[in-house]
């Protein structure tokens, strides 16, 4: 599997079919030398590489219905839909404890994609680089815009890494990885649509990041192209794709526990599947 890159996108609670397909690749010992995620994208991969099986399914499906995971009144009185303290500190170091040094541990190059407000960019941290603020960059990858505050991080401003980088692809190429197995969390002919609707007010409650307002405004441009760009690594025989066949009704902020496993059951399922299939792939 040597020059072979995992590459994850996001889609908040739909990225629990990335935690079916993860469960899959755990129980085959199936692990890549180079992964690279956005969001829930990254927060899935977070657990495959400290080697936790069942701990996405308990963090996502199990949790997702809790009063204090999504809550609206939170967000209309601190600005923050998903209860971030629970899902960055709360789970990891308590609830559901998180195998810090088995992952640090991980002979894997796992990096995390986020965006820097004031420019717009995707910036990416390997793990190695993140040590103890680990669960902050987590976080950062997966605060959404006006649903979640930024994360300052050493003098950066973060928001959410899918906003500038979707399908982190390109970091796969621009590693020298020769082959990419890369988990969509949208179904086959998804086109994404221009942001219109509501951008005054974004642009007006972020007008300090210029850098921000214009990746949102170019994002369905950026993800279209990206999308692109993996279909065609597909077609050339670079890419190795696993896109939900049925989204089972799953919305990013999906609540409902029988959606989010049965999303998660079509994940796992799907992997299990297309194993050989898989492997054949790998071979060199």
């Amino acid at each position: 599997m040597d020059n072979t890159g995992l590459v994850l996108e996001g889609g908040g609670m739909r990225g629990v079919f990335t935690g079916g397909i993860l469960e899959c690749f755990m129980e085959n010992d199936i692990h890549f030398p180079y992964i690279v995620g956005v969001s829930a994208g990254a927060c899935n991969a977070a657990s495959y590489v400290s080697r936790q099986p069942g701990r996405n399914r308990a963090i996502t499906v199990e949790s997702a219905n809790r009063p204090d995971y999504i809550s609206y009144k939170r967000l209309l009185r601190a600005g923050e839909l998903f209860n971030m303290d629970l899902i960055f500190e709360q789970i990891p170091n308590k609830e559901n404890p998180f195998d810090y040094y088995r992952f640090f541990q991980s002979n894997q190059k796992f990096y995390v994609g986020v965006t820097d407000c004031r420019t717009g960019e995707a910036v990416y941290y390997e793990k190695t680089d993140i040590k103890d603020e680990l669960n902050k960059i987590l976080r950062a990858s997966s605060s959404l815009p006006l649903v979640a505050p930024e994360v300052s991080y050493k003098g950066r401003q973060l928001l959410d890494g899918g906003i500038s980088d979707p399908i982190p692809v390109k970091q796969s190429i621009e590693a020298g990885n020769e082959k990419h197995i890369i988990i969509l969390t949208q179904c086959k002919g998804y086109v994404k649509k221009p942001t219109k609707r509501g951008m005054w007010y974004f642009s007006r409650k972020y007008k300090q990041y210029q850098g921000l307002v214009n990746v949102i405004k170019d994002r369905s441009t950026v993800y279209n192209d990206t999308l692109a760009t993996v279909n065609k690594l597909e077609e050339e025989g670079k890419a190795f794709i696993f896109r939900p066949l049925n989204l089972q009704n799953v919305s990013r902020i999906e609540r409902r526990q029988d959606r989010l496993e049965a999303l998660y059951n079509h994940g796992y399922e799907l992997a299990a599947e297309r194993l050989e299939e898989l492997k054949h792939f790998l071979q060199p």
